[in-house]
């Protein structure tokens, strides 16, 4: 009996954006038999093939910079992995809710704000292929469902957002042509609200080569939806599709005072036992749906986000904590989870 219908994923992904500062603080990570080892090491023998980074454009402490952005780009292509360059667009956090402009654009028109992009685009890839790190994807924009860099590139203005949008591809291009260009929207249980924001990227002329989709099955719905939502995405358009973050948590304890997103009181529906266990039966069942809607492949968002101090969430204020541990694929010690398993076919 095969552990996942027929079709097999080309891309068994990780998001590792935190780990380079983390190691940098001297963070340590074990097998499972407590061995050391590097991480990304470890991520790879449990079958990850390809590892995801963000850049932000001028974050204050300098993390997720275009310089580290680089310099860990270039380490992990060293170790013949490939590559998704996700570009935030912003100084900091972007996603449905924040899509803030950087501040060196802050007062910028339309006109500046796109020359802005493309430039910026175009820079951080030159200097990643100057370097040997040449990134088989790229994302314009991270989760963005109501645009970005708004409010110039918002959803409500489809003529702004759509030139945006292609002077990212056209960046991309210019310097990388053989690099796949994804748009990343959030909320894979709402076929609904992909289809429209699609159908108005297609028809307002914008260009993509991959379809991206976060799925968090405690925020997006049942895994059905999101199976559902990838199968029609990936027949309508002809693209191909791939779930971009997914997480769960194998605890509701926490490793420091920072409060965990997923915590008690979070009142979401989790449809696993918060614990080891049900973090793997949780990945399983996402990595499984993906296969059987045909979809390119899955990536887990910061499994080695373990907390390490002065790691924090709030790129203003590194010393705050993370709200990630308990969804890592490492436990509290460092040691590798049973979810890491189910990235082997």
């Amino acid at each position: 009996m095969q552990k996942y219908p027929p079709h097999t994923l080309s891309i068994l992904g990780a998001d590792i954006s935190s780990l380079q500062r983390a190691l940098d603080l001297g963070a340590r990570y074990y097998y499972e038999d407590q061995s050391e080892g590097d991480p990304v090491q470890i991520l790879m023998d449990h079958g990850v093939n390809t590892i995801r980074l963000r850049v932000w454009v001028n974050p204050p402490h300098g993390e997720n910079n275009q310089k580290k952005l680089v310099e860990f780009a270039s380490a992990v292509k060293g170790k013949g992995l490939k590559l998704l360059v996700d570009f935030h667009y912003s100084d900091t956090w972007a996603d449905p809710a924040h899509q803030i402009r950087p501040v060196a654009w802050s007062g910028y028109n339309f006109s500046q704000l796109q020359k802005a992009l493309y430039e910026h685009t175009l820079e951080v890839c030159s200097n990643l292929k100057s370097t040997g790190a040449s990134p088989e994807m790229v994302q314009i924009g991270n989760e963005i469902n109501p645009g970005l860099l708004l409010p110039d590139g918002s959803t409500n203005n489809w003529d702004n957002l759509s030139i945006l949008l292609n002077q990212g591809y056209h960046a991309v291009k210019t310097c990388l042509p053989s690099t796949q260009v994804m748009l990343h929207i959030a909320n894979a249980g709402d076929k609904a609200g992909a289809l429209t924001w699609f159908d108005n990227a297609r028809s307002f002329g914008v260009q993509w080569d991959l379809i991206g989709l976060s799925y968090y099955s405690y925020w997006h719905g049942t895994v059905t939806t999101m199976e559902e939502t990838v199968k029609t995405m990936k027949s309508h358009y002809g693209k191909p599709v791939i779930i971009v973050e997914t997480a769960y948590p194998f605890t509701f304890d926490g490793n420091d005072n920072e409060m965990n997103i997923i915590h008690p009181g979070c009142n979401l529906p989790l449809d696993f036992p918060v614990t080891p266990a049900g973090q793997a039966g949780n990945l399983a069942t996402v990595i499984k749906a993906a296969r059987a809607a045909e979809a390119l492949g899955v990536f887990y968002w910061e499994p080695t986000w373990t907390v390490v101090k002065g790691n924090g969430w709030d790129p203003f204020n590194l010393a705050s904590g993370s709200q990630w541990e308990n969804q890592a694929l490492f436990d509290f010690n460092g040691r590798a989870l049973p979810a890491m398993n189910e990235f082997k076919p």
